[in-house]
């Protein structure tokens, strides 16, 4: 993710901090320095809301690492001060996992709050403040036991994509279709993400950006889930490129140069002396290089070397979501050691409208006859 710094690599995963995290802290310790004047107050300010995100983190990992007991790798954690993301490689496939893995987040959070509240008993510590100013006047530990408790209950709201939504999307599935039981959910998602976001208006900004993200979330989700349906049993040839501009290893940047520039291309194939296929130079390879090298540098000293590859005849689904996998835009498409096209993810959402379209003519075609025998 962008504008993020890398903390720390626990248990093989990376975790990082958006830099808006750092704001926030900062916007924290000036706010309570500003109404008491005391650093002290700043200092407790900042560890506290530090204390809040190291259980988000845990929370995280409840995720990733019973997805991992499933085969599936967490890419990175991010924090942001909306709370963690948990980047998977890819969602369970099966609905009783995805239950899991939805339901290990907020399960943390409430294991958190059993210990938390064990220790304040033990200690003879309040469980609240006598005037009902819990988050300003309680006891540390006793805060933080609230916001795990808060923690779970407000992630298992089932509004889609948060863990609550998800665990509904699971439960839906089991009984049905996946690609319905997705839009069930993310209806029921975007219709509480319109309820928080009214009541933020009166209440909290911070509950309008939730449900603005709760909503876009839903949409992006079902969207995706829609779309892999539609290119189930569809293969790679298809729905890739086949006209498309592919480099030599000796070819100078100033080549690869003018190949971008003159069409809508941003990859290119590179092919090497003995006409197999060596690499794939990506716009970010091209400008780099031009920027550390210049235009007489050769295309096979800054190309990429590992990248995945695709069959004509494999499915469409899958060599997207490894293209996803490798964040990359374009992948080739190999046929007995040659290249003979690129799957684009233009061109895969240009597949799905051509589909769309072909499926809205046969049902008006079929409605026209219905009426009009």
């Amino acid at each position: 993710m962008k504008w993020s710094i890398k903390l720390a690599r626990i248990l093989g995963i990376d975790v990082y901090i958006h830099l808006t995290f750092v704001l926030l802290l900062g916007w924290i310790a000036l706010g309570h320095y500003t109404r008491t004047g005391s650093v002290r107050d700043a200092v407790s300010g900042v560890l506290f809301v530090l204390a809040i995100f190291a259980t988000v983190i845990l929370h995280e990992f409840g995720h990733a690492l019973v997805a991992r007991r499933f085969g599936i790798r967490t890419k990175d954690i991010t924090l942001l001060p909306i709370g963690g993301v948990a980047r998977l490689e890819r969602m369970p496939e099966k609905p009783s996992e995805e239950l899991l893995v939805a339901l290990a987040g907020p399960a943390v959070n409430v294991l958190l709050a059993i210990l938390l509240a064990a220790y304040v008993s033990l200690a003879g510590l309040p469980l609240a403040s006598g005037d009902g100013a819990l988050m300003e006047q309680a006891p540390f530990t006793t805060r933080l036991l609230w916001v795990n408790v808060s923690l779970a209950i407000f992630n298992m709201i089932p509004a889609f994509p948060m863990d609550g939504g998800r665990a509904l999307r699971a439960l839906l599935a089991i009984r049905g279709d996946y690609v319905k039981a997705t839009q069930t959910a993310a209806h029921v998602g975007q219709a509480l993400a319109l309820v928080l976001g009214i009541i933020g208006l009166f209440s909290s900004p911070l509950l309008v950006f939730i449900a603005f993200f709760v909503w876009i979330g839903a949409a992006g989700e079902a969207g995706a889930v829609q779309a892999k349906a539609s290119l189930l049993g569809v293969p790679v040839h298809a729905g890739m490129v086949t006209e498309f501009h592919a480099l030599y290893t000796n070819d100078t940047l100033d080549t690869a140069t003018r190949a971008l520039l003159g069409g809508s291309q941003v990859d290119f194939p590179v092919i090497d002396p003995s006409g197999q296929l060596a690499g794939v130079l990506t716009h970010t390879n091209l400008i780099e290089g031009l920027s550390r090298d210049g235009p007489s540098a050769i295309v096979g000293s800054v190309m990429e070397r590992r990248f995945a590859i695709a069959d004509p005849y494999e499915p469409l689904d899958g060599a997207i979501a490894r293209l996803s996998e490798h964040g990359s835009r374009s992948m080739p498409v190999v046929q007995d050691g040659r290249v003979v096209g690129l799957v684009t993810m233009e061109n895969v959402g240009e597949l799905l409208l051509v589909r769309d379209a072909l499926r809205t003519s046969a049902a008006r075609t079929r409605l026209l006859r219905e009426v009009h025998p």
